[in-house]
């Protein structure tokens, strides 16, 4: 993942040729602290069709996702690794976090 200026960047993101999704940042409206308590074997794709996760193979490792909420039907769903750092970049930027457990820090704009 890439925060730019203007846009957060996420690579290996479109199925089956692994383009990168380009979200400018005034259509993030909120991003939302997920546990992965066990990780996820979901490594791309969805399982349930609102969260679409890009290509990590290191996901069933990791133990936080961060939801990317644009206001639309599909949301992305990703795990950098190192969440707290895009975060910060993200709210940096004036885009609210919240966590879905209380955990993960906050940002009212």
């Amino acid at each position: 993942m890439t925060c730019t200026d203007s846009e957060l960047i996420i690579n290996r993101y479109y199925f089956p040729w692994g383009a990168a999704k380009r979200i400018p940042l005034p259509a993030i409206r909120a991003v939302i602290w997920l546990p992965l308590p066990n990780g996820s074997w979901r490594i791309w794709g969805s399982n349930d069709l609102v969260h679409w996760f890009n290509l990590d193979a290191n996901r069933p490792r990791k133990r936080t996702a961060l939801i990317i909420d644009t206001g639309r039907r599909i949301l992305p769903a990703i795990t950098p690794d190192h969440p707290g750092r895009l975060v910060a970049e993200l709210t940096a930027h004036g885009i609210m976090t919240n966590s879905a457990t209380g955990d993960g820090p906050t940002h009212s704009a």
